[in-house]
């Protein structure tokens, strides 16, 4: 039987995921735009930009500017990305930032050379750096993320045995810089998520780990990011990033076609269709989805923008769901 959660909570990663892959180029304030149309929604956590070299990603070169002109509101959650001392100064320089760290591990040698420029032994000895960093500063871990938990373009599958040895070294990593883990994150990154691999993957962590709040971060690359969004419904699963109408995707990742986030509003609609709480306006999130096609310059896959909220339109034909 399913087991639902009667709330989700969704991280709306979209500015960042969009801005790090659009060809563009997108204007400091059609940034801004997007960012103060999505704080009007409902959605309690917004991932703005990322701290990352520009000249890597280009899209992220005006993430202070970008910062420094949003209309602030209070109750959401701001936060940004970065992977280093050099971004997480940056991060800290803007104020409102919820500034907080995590620990991420890669099952993928080859994807981790690609999106970082490191080995597995430059990357750990990095986050060692970073997380004595983070204790210096008061800045709180509390999180875990495996990339790539469920395959690679580069490297294949991967093992579900594998990511729950990552969840284990993730969580020696904690234990040795005195950090108390609450979330354990699984990353689609690359697509390769079915919705029996989720469940499969999500029920080896769980069953391993049950103390740990699960989230799951999906992408849409093979139409799968709706389906496996269900499937971690089914498991209990109460935390999801999205992204505005699917855009979105990692420019490392060596994707062809359409790359993007599971789409926020059509995860907003699957949820609220059973029934589930979530907090957000699916009409302004609709609005905001049509913002981001405008800022970018051409169509987004998000399907709900295009088909309608279902509610209106029972409304108006006097039905009742």
């Amino acid at each position: 039987m399913p087991n639902f959660p009667d709330r989700v909570h969704i991280c709306e990663e979209g500015p960042r995921e969009g801005f790090q892959i659009e060809p563009g180029p997108i204007s400091t304030a059609a940034k801004i735009r997007l960012i103060d149309a999505l704080s009007e929604t409902g959605v309690e956590h917004i991932q703005t930009m990322s701290f990352v070299d520009p000249r890597r990603v280009p899209g992220m070169a005006d993430a202070t500017e970008v910062l420094r002109g949003l209309k602030v509101k209070p109750g959401i959650e701001y936060s940004a990305l970065w992977f280093n001392e050099r971004g997480l100064r940056q991060a800290l320089d803007i104020g409102f930032l919820s500034i907080e760290g995590k620990i991420t591990l890669y099952p993928s040698e080859t994807f981790l050379k690609n999106n970082l420029g490191r080995t597995p032994e430059e990357h750990r000895r990095k986050l060692g750096d970073l997380l004595r960093k983070y204790g210096a500063e008061g800045i709180p871990v509390r999180r875990v993320s495996i990339s790539s938990a469920f395959g690679c373009n580069f490297q294949g599958e991967t093992p579900v045995d594998v990511v729950v040895r990552l969840v284990r070294e993730a969580l020696e990593i904690a234990d040795e810089h005195d950090l108390t883990i609450e979330t354990v994150g699984l990353a689609d990154t690359m697509a390769w998520g079915t919705p029996e691999s989720v469940k499969r993957t999500v029920g080896a962590v769980r069953e391993k780990y049950p103390d740990m709040t699960l989230s799951l971060h999906l992408h849409d690359t093979r139409g799968m990011g709706i389906a496996n969004a269900y499937a971690g419904l089914q498991m209990g699963v109460a935390h999801f990033d999205g992204s505005i109408a699917g855009l979105g995707g990692c420019p490392f990742a060596k994707h062809k076609g359409a790359a993007g986030n599971v789409c926020t509003e059509d995860l907003v609609f699957l949820c609220h269709e059973l029934g589930i709480e979530t907090g957000i306006d699916l009409d302004a999130l609709i609005e905001a989805s049509l913002i981001a096609e405008e800022v970018v310059g051409h169509a987004l896959p998000g399907k709900v923008a295009k088909g309608g909220n279902l509610t209106a339109l029972r409304s108006k034909s006097g039905t009742a769901h």
